[in-house]
């Protein structure tokens, strides 16, 4: 593709002005010292609303949102792209509901990772591992995906031509970049970029959902352009007795696939441990609830970012890498120096998921492995030193991840991390209300559904990829298909239940030590509780506080 020196020019000054910003943060509140995890990796548990706001909205729509959204309405249509915009709308309740009670909990205790809590929770360090394993064996593929939505805005800018470190050197200058300032300033970089990245994504989505269908005519000529793209593909697709590949409603086959594909994926999104790093970092309670008010108007956005697929097709834009449908429309569409605006704002978008993500993961290495199995008296500051070195391998790794395998094989891992981190509801989740569920069971459960989920996941195949080709698979019993990721839930859920019932019928005193109580999940500020709502039956005949 032809090089854009105006939209480079302009790319490289928000760049550089987001990284300045990134290595200012550690003067944020310079009062304290970047020295143990609550500082380094959580911000001191001191944002407020406003900052939670960006941080979370940061944390959960991404580059990779910005470039597979769009492209999906592009190459598929609105059963594959819009079911983004339907799974965000059911995660708000299930946060709601969940959070400030991890967030308590964690306030009292001083949790870091959510495997710090089942870990506590249920008495287990090798319960903790299953979850922290699981939280960095997700994460990985996620980082590196953010990699690939930079790598879509350098290539239609021109700067993916060449071979071996011509071609990735400008990929690998934003990552080392990335990974400099996070080393340095921890949490309090990624919260500060989010200002930038979601001001500038609310400008380039505001700006393209009016001006570009003014420029294509109105949405009616967009929406009869796209209907028109439907028909065509269906009759190339009934010429060749295959079924078309673009479809904008789903099939009656299809429901139960697709609901529960979204009802897997809210209850999945909250269970990664960059999403609770998020959290964790707030300074109140109520600042979690207040802002899962509110944050639904990120999935308002992502309904317009969705938009840009089909903009593309009335566009005109051909490409075989439905990845840059949502980059080529910008450069055809807009201005050369906005259309660097938007290439900045997916790509700036990469910055901060990926830096919370690298911390996240960094944290769980450090508490849940290097100190629960190898240094238990390891000090704040060691810990805080730890995960900053950790932080860089995990960054380094992703982007060796990236550079070294297809990147079909990088989204194949991403669908599995989200096979795998649903895998950590029942001690996350369920933990959070009950403990009865023994430890070996929801080990054993794990175990089951993580099995399930990569062999069955393993299985699915298309004409043009072998394994790993989908999130869906026919259900046991039911002959439909449906999320493969929930399915190993249920089996997850049963092998525990049963494990249980079984141990707590033979062995009574082997549940384990519950460091918690039940007046920790409703703390908000020290000293204060939040009245509870409603209660639930606790393990032990006791009334606990929900």
């Amino acid at each position: 593709m032809k090089f854009d020196g105006v939209a480079f020019a302009i790319f490289v000054i928000l760049f550089v002005f987001v990284t300045v910003v990134g290595f200012a943060a550690v003067r944020w509140r310079r009062a304290e010292r970047l020295n143990s995890l609550d500082q380094w990796g959580l911000g001191g548990r001191s944002f407020g609303g406003f900052v939670t706001w960006f941080l979370l909205g940061g944390d959960l729509y991404t580059a990779y949102t910005f470039i597979a959204v769009p492209g999906a309405m592009y190459a598929l249509g609105a059963v594959s792209g819009w079911f983004a915009v339907a799974y965000t709308i059911l995660v708000w309740p299930i946060v709601f509901i969940l959070m400030p009670r991890l967030w308590s909990v964690s306030h009292k205790h001083g949790f870091v990772t959510p495997a710090d809590f089942v870990t506590a929770r249920f008495g287990s360090r090798y319960l903790g591992l299953a979850i922290a394993a699981t939280g960095i064996l997700a994460l990985m593929p996620y980082i590196a995906l953010q990699l690939v939505g930079i790598q879509s805005v350098l290539q239609v800018m021109g700067l993916g031509s060449g071979t071996g470190l011509v071609q990735d050197l400008p990929l690998i200058i934003a990552f080392v970049l990335l990974a400099a300032f996070t080393y340095t300033s921890g949490l309090r970089a990624p919260a500060l970029i989010a200002f930038v990245k979601d001001t500038l994504i609310y400008i380039v989505v505001i700006a393209a959902v009016v001006y570009i269908p003014i420029k294509l005519g109105g949405y009616d000529k967009i929406f009869a352009a796209v209907a028109g793209h439907a028909k065509t593909v269906a009759a190339a697709a009934a010429a060749k007795h295959t079924a078309p590949t673009f479809a904008l409603l789903p099939s009656a086959k299809s429901y139960w696939a697709y609901a529960t594909l979204a009802l897997g994926s809210a209850m999945a999104l909250f269970m990664y441990p960059h999403a609770v790093t998020g959290v964790l970092a707030s300074k109140r309670r109520e600042t979690i609830r207040r802002n899962t008010v509110f944050l639904p108007l990120y999935s308002l956005m992502l309904a317009f970012i969705a938009l840009l697929g089909f903009m593309a097709i009335a566009a005109g834009i051909h490409t075989t890498n439905s990845r840059l449908a949502a980059p080529l429309l910008f450069q055809q569409m807009f201005p050369s120096w906005f259309a660097g605006v938007a290439f900045a704002a997916v790509a700036i978008g990469a910055l901060v998921p990926a830096g919370i993500m690298s911390i996240a993961a960094a944290n769980l290495f450090t508490r849940n492995i290097y100190r629960d199995f190898f240094r238990p008296a390891a000090s704040p500051a060691e810990e805080a030193q730890v995960s900053r070195l950790a932080s860089l391998v995990v960054k380094f790794g992703a982007l060796a991840f990236v550079l070294g395998i297809n990147t079909q094989n990088a989204i194949n891992l991403q669908l599995l991390g989200g096979i795998w981190i649903l895998q950590t509801f029942p001690a996350v989740a369920i933990g959070l209300y009950t403990r009865w569920m023994h430890r070996w069971g929801l080990i054993l459960g794990w175990l089951a559904g993580m099995t399930y989920g990569t062999v069955t996941a393993y299985g699915v195949s298309t004409p043009t990829v072998a394994h790993f080709a989908g999130s869906t698979a026919p259900i046991p019993g039911l002959g439909q298909a449906g999320y493969i990721a929930l399915t190993a839930l249920v089996l997850n859920l049963g092998v525990g239940v049963v494990v249980t019932a079984v141990l707590r019928a033979v062995a009574r005193r082997t549940v384990g030590v519950d460091a918690t109580q039940p007046d920790d999940y409703v703390v908000d500020l020290p000293g204060t509780t939040v009245a509870p709502t409603f209660e639930l039956a606790g393990t032990e005949g006791r009334r606990q506080t929900i």
